[in-house]
């Protein structure tokens, strides 16, 4: 034992010595005893990135380069790409030179009711998705875009739908580069942006598909990036898979001010549309909005107000799109204060 008080003392008076007052030199066996061997070399090595599927077999994500997650956002907008406004013809967007169209009308309805919400909260980043598939999300989620752009304020259109992207295919432009580019620190942000021609409309496609979507949502830059587009753009609309088909959209829902539920008359449940909201994590449902709805029943609401000679012409047309099943018109719905809303629709 006395030994074993030896050498600690030893040890206590040459961790208290100072350099060059007595202190033994550590190459002596009882002061290379106290050195651990790998901690300094641990502790001047940068940890590593924890990013879901890394290293993995399986995995879709590897360590993301720093400078290519670097952005010059006071110049971001300005570097992105222009490309021609020319929506593919079975899109069904709204046509900004005419806005007098009924579809028009009824999103710039509820672009006036967002708007109204935003005043009194802090609102600029929304999730726009449905129950199940072929309800009109994406055609809900591009025509609101298009009327807020119809303002000054720029607007942002993100398809953060990994599974099935097909907002690039209404715009008839390229998937590659886009979101997963980004994050995967692929390309420059400027490059996964383009600019629709002739407006404030911004639209970043879904970029290279990936196996895994739900992991790279999972991401660390991915509220980063939704956080900085809120101080780059007024509106940030993105279009994600259905509530009941994955768990991106309600992830998603998490990173954002708010969801906008789309249901398609003659085809959403009651019970669909209650499962779906019950998956959500967060209660932040800003409003449902009821798509599909007759176009005769539409038009007999502004015939009041506008004349037009092209309507007998027009109104057919739109008939026979609703009949084969595709969406042609949006109707926006009340939002109370509460969150959980549901509105009737009007009729006069």
């Amino acid at each position: 034992m006395s030994r074993v008080h030896d050498a600690l003392r030893r040890a206590e008076q040459m961790l208290e010595a100072a350099p060059g007052e007595g202190a033994e030199p550590t190459s002596r066996p009882d002061a290379q005893s106290l050195v651990v061997a790998e901690e300094s070399r641990v502790a001047s090595e940068p940890a590593a990135v924890d990013l879901p599927g890394y290293n993995t077999p399986g995995g879709i994500v590897r360590s993301p380069d720093s400078k290519g997650l670097q952005v010059d956002w006071r110049n971001f907008l300005a570097r992105c790409k222009v490309i021609p406004f020319r929506p593919a013809p079975e899109s069904h967007l709204i046509d900004i030179e005419r806005p007098h169209e009924v579809p028009g009308e009824e999103f710039r309805s509820l672009r006036t009711r967002l708007n109204h919400m935003q005043s009194q909260q802090d609102l600029h980043a929304i999730v726009v998705t449905s129950a199940s598939p072929a309800e009109g999300k994406t055609f809900t989620a591009i025509n609101l875009a298009l009327a807020q752009a119809q303002l000054e304020a720029p607007v942002l259109i993100a398809d953060l739908d990994l599974r099935r992207p097909v907002i690039h295919n209404m715009f008839q432009c390229d998937k590659v580069p886009g979101f997963s580019d980004f994050l995967l620190a692929e390309r420059p942000l400027e490059e996964c942006v383009r600019r629709i021609e002739g407006t404030n409309l911004y639209f970043m496609p879904a970029g290279t598909q990936v196996r895994n979507p739900l992991e790279l949502l999972n991401m660390r830059q991915v509220k980063y990036t939704i956080d900085a587009f809120r101080k780059v753009f007024n509106w940030v609309i993105l279009d994600t898979p259905p509530l009941l088909f994955s768990a991106d959209a309600n992830l998603l829902a998490t990173l954002t001010d708010g969801i906008l539920i789309v249901v398609r008359i003659g085809s959403t449940t009651y019970d669909n549309v209650i499962r779906a909201m019950q998956t959500l994590c967060e209660n932040n449902v800003l409003g449902i909005v009821a798509n599909g709805a007759r176009a005769g029943e539409l038009y007999s609401k502004y015939t009041y107000y506008y004349t037009r000679n092209d309507s007998e012409d027009e109104a057919p047309r739109e008939e026979e799109a609703a009949d084969s099943g595709l969406d042609v018109a949006s109707m926006p719905v009340e939002t109370a204060g509460s969150g959980h809303t549901e509105e009737e629709e009007e009729e006069d």
